[in-house]
């Protein structure tokens, strides 16, 4: 045991991180060990990199940023629609179709304490965002004769309980072998000295890695493999806290293979061209997604002629991929991004010190960031009030308020 210690110790040394060993001085022998173990884990050299990347300025490499080609769903002629209803019913029914939905966050934003899946958003009926959605996989069925597999991503923070309340309610009366769990990446904290963090648990600050994690994580579960035994062809990507989501969607499925591309994505026009949401578009004519902050203001204000937003297609985490692509992607990490986060952190001298403005770094991938390795996708315009109604703040803009009444008027409840 010893030896295994001088080994981190050593390691702790040759990458400066020596420091968290005076914070843990005071910890029990038990805590120590089990700070120890988890270090032994982490990956330096990758953390060491993402550091010095943080502060260096993007160098201008010419990046053209164009408007992105998109179809329009209501403007789809009535032979057009039945004829990738056709395409897609077909996929469907031969049970060569299956859902992943990405729910490894925590409900703290909402004042939820647990996984947000199961956060009960103030329906009459008082079902969860994971009940919600389960139903949108049941009248599937009922459409189609299929149960379609579900794929649901955790986070080792919330894994266990995920699963918990599966149990407890019963898998919403969904078959159980349909329903496969698997887990997303993690990647410490790192505070503004390039540090590691020790959180209030007197474990290592770890964050999920952003939802671009969920192709390394599918290969590392075996997820892409289980999909590939199950003859899985095409498989709808999307978060877990939008309850108007049209998971099974047998129009989009028949346009991406009629189109012929492997990945598809769901937009809506953006609500004002100043709304904070990335959109689709061109990156020297590959498929991409820019953020409103890598935009100028013309950019956004820009129209064409006949008077639609150039850059108005808002990203909505409706995605669809062919295998092939999943099976490609998830055998390289997508590039990590920084974001600036608040940490609360226990010091050297064993204190636990809450912060009020961020202090630290968390490292995340982009799932769009996968669209830059394909020469196309389709992108379908949707109606927000059909199928965008996203849970994300305690109150106003998308919050469960407004959520709940887009969830009310589409389902025609309350009059």
């Amino acid at each position: 045991m010893e030896e295994k210690h001088k080994k981190i110790i050593d390691k702790l040394i040759k990458y400066k991180q020596e420091d968290i060993l005076k914070t843990i001085d005071k910890f029990s022998n038990e805590e120590k060990e089990n700070i120890l173990n988890q270090i032994e884990n982490i990956n330096f050299e990758q953390l060491e990199k993402l550091y010095k990347k943080i502060d260096v300025k993007k160098e201008d490499k010419c990046i053209k940023i164009e408007p992105i080609e998109y179809i329009e769903k209501e403007n789809i002629s009535i032979e057009e629609k039945e004829k990738y209803n056709q395409i897609g019913t077909k996929t469907i029914k031969e049970e060569k179709y299956a859902v992943v939905t990405m729910a490894g966050g925590q409900g703290t934003r909402l004042g939820h304490n647990g996984p947000k899946g199961t956060f009960d958003f103030g329906l009459d009926s008082h079902k969860s965002i994971f009940e919600i959605l389960c139903e949108n996989l049941k009248e599937a069925y009922e459409k189609y004769k299929i149960y379609v597999p579900w794929y649901i991503m955790t986070s080792k923070e919330n894994n266990k309980e995920t699963k918990e309340f599966f149990e407890k309610n019963n898998f919403f009366d969904y078959p159980r072998e349909k329903i496969i769990f698997f887990t997303q990446e993690q990647l410490p904290m790192l505070n503004e000295k390039g540090k590691l963090i020790i959180d209030e648990n007197k474990d290592i600050k770890q964050a999920a890695d952003g939802h671009g994690g969920i192709f390394v994580s599918m290969r590392k579960d075996n997820i892409v493999e289980d999909m590939k035994k199950r003859n899985i062809e095409w498989v709808y990507i999307g978060g877990v806290d939008n309850i108007l989501a049209k998971m099974v969607d047998s129009v989009f499925v028949g346009l991406a293979i009629e189109q012929k591309v492997l990945a598809a994505g769901k937009s809506a026009v953006k609500a004002c061209p100043e709304e904070k949401v990335g959109v689709f578009c061109k990156k020297n004519g590959k498929p991409s997604v820019v953020e409103y902050s890598e935009i100028t203001k013309e950019m956004s204000e820009e129209r064409d002629v006949n008077g639609q937003l150039k850059f108005g297609e808002s990203h909505l985490l409706c995605n669809l991929f062919n295998i092939d692509a999943i099976d490609e992607i998830s055998k390289d990490k997508l590039p990590y991004h920084a974001a600036y986060k608040k940490c609360n952190y226990i010091n050297n001298n064993g204190e636990l010190i809450i912060v009020d403005k961020p202090n630290a770094y968390k490292f995340e991938a982009f799932l769009f960031d996968a669209f830059e390795s394909l020469d196309k996708i389709t992108v379908l315009r949707v109606r927000r009030k059909e199928e965008f109604a996203p849970i994300k703040n305690a109150e106003g803009k998308d919050s469960p308020e407004t959520a709940r009444e887009l969830y009310n008027k589409f389902h025609k409840i309350g009059g």
